[in-house]
């Protein structure tokens, strides 16, 4: 998995590549959420376009990530699902946690 970072305003864009498994991927994640909250970025928005696949392990760290920023007075958005990211996240009814959009800008203007 690859992560890229980017900035649009005041919002912070992890820019997701690759699958999110156990093993692959999780602790990539896991460290640029920690290095976002360690900076202070309260606006983080997780850009999913191309994650093909996310197992329990990865959407516990998504999971994790909403948590981390919630503690640090910041918010986590999410854009760009994938059918089976986004079927995941309905089953699991998190889809009614995240604010998810198709489209980064107003994702980002909803901030």
């Amino acid at each position: 998995m690859k992560i890229g970072k980017r900035k649009k305003g005041d919002v912070l864009i992890l820019d997701l590549h690759g699958k999110i498994l156990i093993g692959e991927g999780i602790d990539d994640l896991r460290g640029a959420i920690d290095s976002a909250v360690k900076e202070k970025e309260t606006k983080l928005l997780l850009n999913f376009a191309d994650v093909p696949y996310l197992d329990s392990t990865g959407l516990g760290e998504v999971v994790r990530s909403y948590t981390s920023l919630k503690k640090a007075n910041g918010v986590v958005k999410i854009v760009n699902l994938t059918n089976k990211v986004r079927d995941l996240l309905s089953v699991t009814k998190l889809i009614t946690v995240f604010d998810s959009f198709e489209d980064e800008d107003k994702a980002i203007a909803s901030y």
